[in-house]
């Protein structure tokens, strides 16, 4: 697993600015929702295929509870995308995983950065792909050697244990980072 590529082998690297799709703000909670497809998003099935690219953003703009917002948002992009309900345990876990991760990714965004700035949840074909944006500096890392027994430092060996890949992005001239990390569907 790797922090320091800026994106996944065999990926394109980040999408420019609005150029996920179509997009339909919601305005009371800074929810957007898009699909690589049309409008509206398309029905998927389980394994998150049959709609092209989808994507949901939260912005968490002075939001106060931001982990348990992430994990709700995200779990209602799960149910959207029919990796909710699982019809399987390894269907559930994959979904768990995912909740975990962005629970995980927004807790360091908190604690690490000045908080997050927004959250970007992507589903293509089976991947279910995280993104968070803050104003942070720093570069998060795996804890090594990591320590089982010990309180903290868990979070970012969670995410690289659990993901497919992840790394973070930065904008030259713009301050903060995009920490990202990729999960698949049960085979």
């Amino acid at each position: 697993m790797s922090t320091t590529r800026p994106y996944s082998p065999g990926d394109r690297g980040p999408e420019p600015s609005g150029a996920s799709g179509a997009s339909a703000p919601v305005p009371s909670s800074g929810v957007t929702e898009a699909s690589g497809a049309a409008s509206a998003p398309a029905p998927a099935s389980a394994s998150g295929e049959g709609g092209g690219r989808q994507a949901r953003r939260l912005a968490f703009e002075d939001a106060t509870g931001v982990v348990p917002l992430a994990r709700d948002f995200t779990r209602e992009a799960l149910y959207a995308w029919g990796w909710l309900p699982s019809a399987t345990a390894d269907q559930r876990a994959a979904a768990e995983d995912v909740l975990l991760v962005v629970s995980e990714l927004v807790t360091n965004a908190c604690l690490h950065a000045e908080g997050p700035d927004e959250l970007l949840i992507t589903c293509e074909k089976k991947v279910i792909r995280l993104e968070v944006s803050d104003r942070g500096t720093g570069q998060p890392t795996p804890r090594t050697p990591h320590r089982a027994g010990r309180p903290g430092g868990h979070g970012m060996f969670i995410v690289q244990r659990l993901c497919l890949d992840w790394g973070v992005v930065r904008t030259p001239g713009v301050a903060g980072k995009r920490v990202w990390a990729e999960l698949g569907a049960p085979a």
